[in-house]
């Protein structure tokens, strides 16, 4: 029970074709399987992909055909969880005994079903989605298409001896939502990210020296040839493309902020290690930021979890 084996997959999605990607990801569920991990890890906004396509083709231009076809073509790309979409993962979940934390963009059902959010889905190993983290605040051009979620999903799970909690992206670096974790007793954080090493570098590091926790950077893939053929608008969004949008960097800190996995860079790949709880006893001897280090007669954390919707229907 004091070990957890984990498996981060660096992996780039089909962009915006939801079914394949969920293909792609099976076979990475499969794979950490057989390889008896207990939990693996993907990226944000793997499902269907990272939207790309904003910075490459002005888009905050008003009213612009464009923008509203890719936002269309997006949409429909995206998951409802209410319609049944991740049930082929969670029986993978419950098939293979391993949880899962998966970044993917939402089209939630309760804001009406045509806005989308940045989500964290963790699904347990029992195949049970336990909680859906909406992005707080999407980072600069990410509010072109994406929406600023709520405080609903900042969960933490058991997982063995360890308490797991994850953050998308640039709110990895919000102070208040990770406290909030760390005071929910979180002591392997997940941060998902859509790709690159300069995000995961400084930050995984950081967490982990902060939270003397184990700190779990996922990363994802993106490269010219993985837009499809068929994408909208290709020509357009790859004429002013680098060869690579999205490096990776997925990496592991331990609780005393040293790497166990350095950021990987590049490449495709399934990282597999195996982390041992007793290194977080062991940190938390010297600091423990909302235990024996905090002072809450001083400062304190206010966490609303309500699920923000339009509208609230009474009971007859």
């Amino acid at each position: 029970m004091n070990t957890l084996k984990v498996a981060l997959a660096q992996i780039s999605p089909v962009w915006f074709n939801k079914e394949k990607t969920f293909l792609k990801i099976a076979g990475k569920i499969s794979e950490a399987a057989k390889n008896h991990c207990e939990l693996v890890v993907f990226g944000e906004a793997l499902v269907p992909g990272y939207p790309f396509w904003i910075a490459l083709t002005d888009g905050a231009e008003w009213n612009s055909k464009l923008q509203k076809e890719m936002h269309a073509h997006y949409i429909r790309n995206a998951v409802n969880i209410e319609e049944g979409e991740l049930d082929v993962i969670c029986n993978l979940a419950k098939e293979s005994k391993i949880a899962i934390y998966l970044g993917i963009i939402e089209r939630a059902k309760n804001r009406g079903g045509h806005s989308l959010y940045a989500s964290l889905v963790y699904i347990n190993q029992q195949g049970e989605i336990k909680s859906v983290h909406r992005k707080l605040q999407p980072t600069y051009d990410e509010r072109l298409t994406w929406s600023p979620g709520d405080g609903n999903g900042l969960q933490v799970h058991p997982l063995k001896k360890f308490t797991v909690g994850g953050l998308n992206c640039w709110e990895n670096w919000m102070p208040l939502p990770r406290t909030a974790l760390y005071g929910l007793g979180e002591d392997l954080h997940v941060a998902v990210w859509p790709g690159s090493d300069h995000n995961t570098r400084d930050i995984t590091r950081f967490i982990a020296l902060e939270s003397r926790s184990f700190v779990v950077s996922v990363s994802g893939l993106m490269r010219i040839e993985d837009f499809p053929a068929d994408t909208p608008h290709l020509d357009q969004i790859i004429a002013k493309a680098p060869k690579i949008l999205a490096n990776g960097g997925s990496c592991i800190a331990g609780p005393d902020g040293n790497w166990i996995v350095a950021p990987l860079i590049n490449t495709e790949a399934l990282i597999i290690e195996t982390l041992d709880f007793n290194r977080v006893l062991e940190e938390r001897q010297n600091f423990d930021p909302v235990g024996h280090y905090s002072r809450p007669d001083v400062t304190k954390l206010i966490l609303n979890r309500q699920r923000q919707s339009i509208l609230e229907i009474s009971k007859e």
